[in-house]
Formats: structure tokens, C-alpha cells, sequence
């Protein structure tokens, strides 16, 4: 069993950033890929971003190269998500997750843990 809270969503002006965190429970977190998606509403859930276990892979999706790095700390049972210059459209509601393996997927049937989610809003 893995929970996963996320943290650091809120509301931001366009040009601005974010340090998305979600902290894990459980003692496989260390094993595991994780990811960053993100939902509008109404929407199916879309990836963002994921890392393998050991940090050493990572992916970031084409519209956000440039501005996003997704990062791990394994002591900390922590994942990130550092969101630059941000833009309107970015607006919506963040979820990191724990993957099934220990390399990253873009699909969500890849992971099996899900935080609650941290709403990101970026303002004009």
C-alpha cells in the first residue's frame, strides 16, 4: 500500500512557478517510477511527466519541456515537479502516482496509487 499526498498547487500569475511535492507512505515508494498528471474537467487524465525509480530516466512531455523538472528524493519518500513560466494553460488539477514498475509510463494504467490531487491555477 502506497498513499500519496500532494502539496504546492495554488494560484499563480502567467510567468510564475511552482514546486509541486508529493510525499509517499509505504516502503515500496523507493522501487517505484512515478509520474505527474494532470486533468481538466471532463477530461481524460494526461501525463505530464514521469521518473524511474532511481531517478536516473526521466520524461517530460513535449508541451512542457523547457519549463518542467521532475525530480525524487528516495530518503525523503518524495517526488517534485518544478513548474516555470507558467501559462494559462496549464491551469488545471495535478496528480502524481506510483507506478507498477520502476520506469515510468504515459499511460495510467501503469500506475496503481494516486494522490488527491492539488488544483494549479495560472492566471492572464
Amino acid at each position: 500500500q502506497v498513499l500519496l499526498v500532494e502539496s504546492g498547487g495554488g494560484l499563480v500569475q502567467a510567468g510564475g512557478s511552482l514546486r509541486l511535492s508529493c510525499a509517499a507512505s509505504g516502503r515500496t515508494f523507493s522501487s517505484r517510477a512515478m509520474g505527474w498528471f494532470r486533468q481538466a474537467p471532463g477530461k481524460e487524465r494526461v501525463s505530464v511527466a514521469h521518473i524511474s525509480w532511481s531517478g536516473d530516466r526521466t520524461y517530460l512531455e513535449d508541451s512542457v519541456k523547457g519549463r518542467i523538472t521532475i525530480s525524487r528524493d528516495n530518503a525523503k519518500n518524495t517526488e517534485y515537479l518544478q513548474v516555470n513560466n507558467l501559462k494559462p494553460e496549464d491551469t488545471d488539477v495535478y496528480y502524481c502516482a506510483a507506478g507498477k514498475g520502476t520506469f515510468g509510463s504515459n499511460f495510467a494504467e501503469s500506475y496503481d496509487y494516486w494522490g488527491q490531487g492539488t488544483q494549479v491555477t495560472v492566471s492572464s
